[in-house]
């Protein structure tokens, strides 16, 4: 396999055009060297730093580098670092219209033209980009074309210190399916992903938006990452464009999708594109997850209520395992002033202390960890649930009420991070102190040391914490009531 160029030296400047292009979605440079992609402004997502301008997603400038690219390998032939001509035509797309096209040719190197045409289509994140190889020559050529994304392996501008999401390459074979690798790996050598293919994807990822190179299924490609230059890291495809006999052309055809990750979007791209949206090892349950999310949102239009909405049909999916969580828990409750009296009787005696707390749970048909099993159960859930709400781009700047704007920033006032602290010291006051004074201790340390974390996270994944509280609070009343343990505060004592 030919290599693939690194990054060019810079050009002189009478060398180069850049090319700037509009369509409804869009704000696009193509730089005439080589023809790449090398800004691309999504028009219809803020940058969530400074919201009074739009994100961009491609880049090269000083602070950052992020760029598409493609060329011929397999001889002297038109690569990314060759300037082009740039054909006149439309840059806008303009009312009525469906596509725009805009059109590179390279001159004529080691007998081969290169004519790369990408397409824009209206309100779409995926380009056309036609690769017509033309032989000059007078003997047949065999070239190779190259299909890269490159960029600096810095995180996105923005990026929250408080929770992690994956930025990097990755790709997808049906082989081996999804297949991401951090910088770090490649910078040691150690990047390891399916080689060769009939099908698939590279990708470039990063929190909420992605870009991706396709190729046909059927068509054979070589994957590859590596790193170019300091900080400077590809993740790229080569396919053969077959014996090109002199005077005549061939046309690979490409797709480049550069923008927010929809899955439903993605998934009507290519099979596994939907993927680069990583739930991780719940995505099992996270998909069909955001699928009843979605369509509660078709219902009610706002993704604030949809949020509560889910929370609400997974509360009354598990209701009958609280309901035999919270009564265990009410049994203990009941029996533990017999508990606390039976330490305080025996506290000089551990072995005979113990037997008779095993005593009491058998004669009074308890199980102390009754009340633990059918939450845990349902763990995995809540966690696919949270890395759903993290992950999905439709919350950010989404509003809810009020002075909650965006469900995907930290709630400007601290409002419900608050609501949420006090609805999980309210839980740990209703639930039955541990007869041991240290567990009980803890038992208000943690929510108070994991409700800080809430303070920074996005206002869509503290509001589903506080909703789940609340309707936990209430079911957990209910059942203590009917059971005749009347609901009890049990205050934390310090001493």
């Amino acid at each position: 396999m030919a290599a693939v160029p690194g990054q060019p030296a810079p050009a002189a400047p009478a060398a180069r055009e850049r090319v700037e292009v509009t369509t409804d979605v869009y704000r696009l440079s193509f730089d005439s060297e080589g023809g790449s992609l090398t800004h691309a402004e999504l028009l219809k997502h803020v940058d969530m730093a400074d919201k009074s301008r739009n994100f961009l997603l491609f880049d090269e400038s000083a602070e950052r580098v992020y760029v598409a690219q493609t060329g011929l390998i397999g001889g002297s032939y038109p690569t990314h670092k060759t300037v082009m001509k740039v054909v006149p035509g439309p840059r806008a797309l303009k009312d009525g219209e469906n596509e725009l096209s805009i059109r590179f040719e390279s001159p004529d190197l080691g007998g081969v033209k290169l004519v790369k045409t990408w397409t824009l289509k209206r309100g779409s994140y995926d380009m056309a980009v036609a690769h017509e190889v033309v032989n000059t020559g007078s003997s047949p050529v065999s070239p190779q074309l190259y299909l890269q994304l490159v960029r600096d392996g810095n995180k996105p501008p923005g990026e929250s210190s408080f929770y992690s999401t994956f930025t990097g390459p990755a790709v997808y074979t049906d082989a081996k399916k999804y297949q991401k690798v951090e910088f770090k790996k490649i910078e040691e050598g150690k990047a390891e992903i399916e080689k060769s293919a009939t099908n698939g994807y590279v990708a470039m990822v990063q929190h909420y938006f992605a870009s991706a190179w396709l190729l046909g299924d059927g068509v054979q490609r070589e994957l590859f990452m590596r790193k170019v230059d300091t900080n400077l890291y590809s993740v790229g495809m080569i396919t053969p464009v077959g014996e090109i006999a002199p005077g005549a052309s061939k046309t690979v055809q490409a797709q480049l999708f550069a923008g927010p990750q929809v899955e439903k979007t993605l998934e009507a791209l290519t099979p596994g594109l939907e993927l680069v949206k990583d739930y991780g090892w719940l995505t099992i349950l996270a998909k069909p997850l955001y699928w009843l999310l979605d369509q509660l949102h078709k219902l009610l239009g706002n993704w604030g209520w949809s949020i509560v909405g889910l929370v609400l049909l997974l509360k009354i999916a598990f209701y009958w395992l609280n309901a035999k969580a919270y009564a265990s828990m009410a049994k203990m409750k009941a029996i533990n002033p017999k508990i606390t009296e039976m330490r305080e009787r025996l506290k000089d005696k551990p072995q005979q202390m113990q037997q008779e707390m095993m005593r009491i749970y058998r004669e009074e048909k308890v199980n102390p960890m009754g009340g633990c099993f059918p939450i845990m159960i349902q763990i995995p859930v809540f966690i696919a649930l949270y890395w759903v709400l993290l992950s999905s781009v439709e919350m950010r700047n989404a509003p809810w009420i009020g002075w909650i704007h965006d469900l995907s920033t930290p709630d400007p006032y601290f409002i419900l991070p608050l609501l949420m602290t006090a609805s999980s010291l309210l839980q740990t006051a209703l639930n039955p102190a541990p007869p041991d004074p240290m567990q009980a201790k803890m038992m208000w340390f943690m929510p108070l040391i994991f409700s800080v974390m809430f303070f920074f996270f996005p206002a869509g994944l503290v509001m589903y914490w506080l909703t789940n509280n609340i309707l936990s609070i209430a079911q957990q009343w209910i059942i203590n009531t009917r059971m005749g343990v009347p609901p009890q505060f049990n205050l934390p004592k310090f001493k």
